[in-house]
């Protein structure tokens, strides 16, 4: 888990202030992985007092835009938020409680990024994301 000194390096590595927001709301993501934004709002006031939505989603528009962060948005689910970026990686999200984890790309380092037909773009990035039931929704509602 990286420290204040490291998220502080990050922060400086992509030219961004360090600031006591930024700092919180990294933490909250690198803390906890596929939150949503009011989660992470949440967990940025409990470690800093009264803070503004406004402030943290510009604090996450910034972090997104520079690289630090990850807003995914399953269809049928509100922005979320990953500190695991650079690689090409999907997701699996339970159709029952909304989990999320993280699912490494199954052969090679892009293969999704091939396209049968890229119509001309230059594609860099795959997203995929698969569903069903996560092991404590599938032993709660057995099929």
């Amino acid at each position: 888990m990286p420290t204040t000194a490291d998220f502080e390096r990050m922060l400086r590595g992509v030219a961004l202030r360090v600031t006591r927001p930024r700092l919180a709301a990294l933490s909250a993501v690198h803390d906890h992985p596929h939150a949503d934004t009011d989660s992470i709002i949440r967990v940025v006031r409990e470690d800093l007092g009264e803070v503004s939505h406004q402030a943290v989603y510009d604090v996450l528009r910034a972090l997104t835009a520079a690289g630090l962060v990850r807003r995914i948005q399953p269809a049928g689910s509100p922005a979320r938020y990953e500190s695991r970026v650079g690689d090409n990686h999907h997701h699996v999200v339970c159709r029952s409680c909304g989990a999320i984890a993280d699912v490494d790309c199954a052969v090679g380092a892009t293969p999704c990024s091939t396209a049968s037909d890229d119509h001309g773009f230059a594609i860099d990035e795959a997203e995929v994301v698969y569903r069903g039931l996560c092991p404590g929704c599938s032993t709660a509602h057995p099929s």
